[in-house]
């Protein structure tokens, strides 16, 4: 993905991501296939898990999932920009943590004549619940991380204070 888009991508909040996604909003986003530009793109599994950094394995688990729905070819999977947008859509939302279910909730709500609003009050609500517990786990994580420093201290200074003194001279 060019830094341009990727930049432009990271500034959208993430209703607007899941809202753009359904659509294709991928029309922005820097092509992997080679050729024709008359034609839409065409992405092979292996060209869209190096782009994202993702295994084959997980694409195909996508796939089976319903996230995504590339068209075959005999064995050869064939993703469009709709694909690759919600990929990205799908990368973002297990980034902060929605699962699957989730995700997949909030892209199957998209409707492209419409105002989206159905969609973007679930987003809304999923967003706040997540900030909630990501909040929760962030206090969690700062409480052991004092206990743990003030373990450490602690058994420094028992340290410090068995430890034979060092003979000098």
């Amino acid at each position: 993905m060019q830094e341009g888009t990727r930049a432009r991508l990271a500034k959208k909040p993430a209703m607007t991501l899941f809202a753009t996604a359904a659509m294709g909003a991928a029309a922005n986003t820097h092509s992997l296939s080679d050729g024709a530009s008359n034609e839409a793109a065409s992405y092979r599994i292996g060209d869209l898990a190096k782009h994202f950094g993702v295994s084959l394995r997980t694409l195909r688990f996508y796939e089976d999932k319903g996230l995504v729905s590339p068209r075959r070819e005999g064995m050869t999977r064939f993703y469009d920009d709709a694909d690759k947008a919600r990929l990205e859509l799908i990368l973002l939302g297990r980034r902060v943590g929605f699962t699957l279910r989730d995700v997949k909730q909030m892209l199957d709500l998209y409707d492209p004549v419409g105002q989206n609003a159905r969609q973007f009050r679930l987003a809304l609500e999923k967003s706040e619940k997540q900030m909630t517990r990501l909040h929760k786990q962030r206090e969690s994580i700062n409480s052991a991380i004092d206990e743990l420093s003030g373990l450490i201290a602690n058994l420094r200074q028992r340290l410090d204070v068995s430890a034979p003194a060092k003979k000098t001279g």
